[in-house]
């Protein structure tokens, strides 16, 4: 979604929607975390990512509002690093593959159409112009523009290959898909063992971070590139899979995504692709066995159909149908009750390998829904075992299922609502959600009477600063975070329980 230069990768057909090049933006949003302090693997980085980072970093230094610009970002930076450096730099990548060119970046979606974790940081933005203005982005990617071009140039080739191969096997040229296109970005400021792909509608991202060593994580580029070419043809077929409750229910204990196991096209769409890659290990030929052991991992990590398409493969390897025609058969013969009995049979695995493709934004479902509108019409016993029974199943948003639950104990155990509030932070990247967490967890550090020293008022303050930073496109909570951080809260004496709602109904 976003602009940037890039190089037509040839396949089979001279109109193939298929680059590689480089991306401004991206390259803006990796250099100001980089100044940060993001330092994965940076010695098994390639020695242009030192030097961007020098010169980033002595630019800073030499103007007082460049190190201003910096401190803001960095403040932000801080304030949303996640549990591992992974997930740290995807919601970067996430973000920066929605903004619009310099100089103001703006998304180019609403909010609520953003990806969970591109929206987690959404705050980002309005710091990240003023940084582009002082910090000297735009000349350094003007000195380094050549050699990203001739980074992309040293993988030009393989990709081309790798793609030239998978149409020949599928018998499918990616250029007849009209209005779609697969791009691939080199972004070197990036840990070299990451790469992070995107599907935002018709638009297929793939960001490689190349390292001080040569070489190419292809098999997850032609995992992305399969996605690209699968997707649409499997979705074509969704009408066909409304009895696939059996498959569905074999797998809820299976260690995959929860979307998997929800969604039947997910489902089949990743056991196509899967039982693909089985067949095209080593360029198609490794050993049998080798095929079955990579079949076997993916049936035991739940996708329990990559069998019955592995096996219709090496009837469709002998034929000459296309790919097109080919997977329609076979979706349509499909006996959900046999496969969901036989699936039932697995011994599933303790953990699934981690999905390439950021899968959908997991929508709010109906019991949250009543849970938020039982607890509003001031039934909390009710909107409490709505919530529980969300997280249960997991199905639904649980940082907004944690959320109402804190909601739900603040008037009776503020401890217990303190938990809630944090372990949200832990599950979800909604805005909503963190800010007002954030919020109310700055609350109670101010009234807490449990302190050695009673409030801990420097514990608030870091809660208010991160709510601030999360509330950008949210007035209310921007306002009650602003608040919090000119004085400690103080809950009116004549409603002191209902006064923690009264004021944040943009959250809802």
């Amino acid at each position: 979604m976003s602009t940037g230069c890039a190089v037509l990768l040839r396949a089979q057909n001279n109109n193939v929607p298929v680059s590689i090049g480089h991306n401004e933006t991206l390259f803006t949003v990796l250099a100001a975390i980089n100044n940060c302090g993001y330092d994965a693997e940076l010695g098994a980085s390639d020695a242009l990512r030192s030097k961007i980072r020098d010169e980033i970093g002595h630019q800073v230094e030499a103007s007082e509002g460049a190190k201003e610009a910096a401190d803001s970002i960095c403040g932000f930076y801080r304030d949303h690093q996640q549990s591992d450096e992974t997930h740290t730099l995807s919601q970067y990548v996430s973000l920066a593959l929605y903004l619009n060119p310099a100089p103001d970046f703006k998304p180019k979606v609403k909010e609520a159409d953003l990806p969970p974790d591109a929206s987690g940081v959404l705050g980002l933005v309005p710091l990240l112009s003023k940084f582009y203005a002082q910090a000297g982005t735009h000349e350094a990617w003007q000195r380094h523009e050549q050699e990203y071009t001739d980074l992309s140039g040293r993988y030009r080739d393989a990709l081309a290959g790798m793609i030239r191969a998978t149409e020949l096997y599928l018998r499918l040229p990616s250029g007849s898909y009209s209005g779609r296109t697969f791009t691939i970005y080199i972004e070197p400021l990036g840990a070299p063992s990451e790469v992070n792909a995107r599907t935002y509608g018709n638009e297929y991202y793939v960001v490689i971070t190349p390292g001080a060593k040569p070489g190419l994580k292809m098999d997850q580029v032609h995992h992305a590139y399969l996605h690209y070419l699968v997707d649409p043809l499997v979705g074509r077929y969704a009408g066909n899979m409304t009895a696939f409750d059996p498959v569905l229910d074999a797998v809820k204990l299976a260690p995959m995504d929860e979307s998997f196991k929800s969604d039947p096209v997910l489902l089949v769409t990743e056991c196509v692709i899967r039982a693909i890659e089985a067949r095209a290990q080593a360029g198609g030929k490794a050993p049998v066995p080798e095929q079955e052991r990579s079949v076997e991992s993916s049936m035991s990590q739940g996708y329990v159909l990559t069998r019955y398409f592995y096996s219709r493969l090496q009837d469709f390897e002998k034929g000459e149908v296309g790919f097109r025609n080919a997977v329609g058969v076979m979706i349509t013969q499909i006996d959900p009750r046999r496969e969901g009995k036989q699936a039932g049979q697995i011994q599933f695995a303790n953990a699934a390998d981690p999905e390439l493709l950021q899968l959908p934004k997991p929508k709010q479902g109906k019991l949250l829904i009543s849970a938020q509108e039982r607890l509003s019409a001031g039934d909390a016993e009710a909107a409490e075992k709505l919530a529980k029974q969300a997280l249960a199943e997991k199905v639904e948003d649980p940082g907004r299922a944690l959320f109402i639950l804190a909601q739900i104990s603040l008037n009776k155990n503020v401890a217990g609502a303190r938990q809630y509030f944090e372990q949200a932070l832990q599950a979800t990247n909604e805005p909503k959600v963190v800010a007002w967490s954030h919020i109310y967890l700055g609350r109670i550090f101010d009234l807490q009477d449990d302190h050695e020293n009673g409030p801990d008022r420097a514990e608030a303050i870091q809660h208010y600063k991160a709510a601030t930073g999360a509330s950008d496109d949210l007035p209310e909570a921007k306002a009650a975070a602003e608040l919090g951080l000119q004085k400690p809260f103080e809950p009116p004496k004549s409603a002191q329980g209902q006064s923690h709602q009264d004021d944040d109904k943009d959250k809802e």
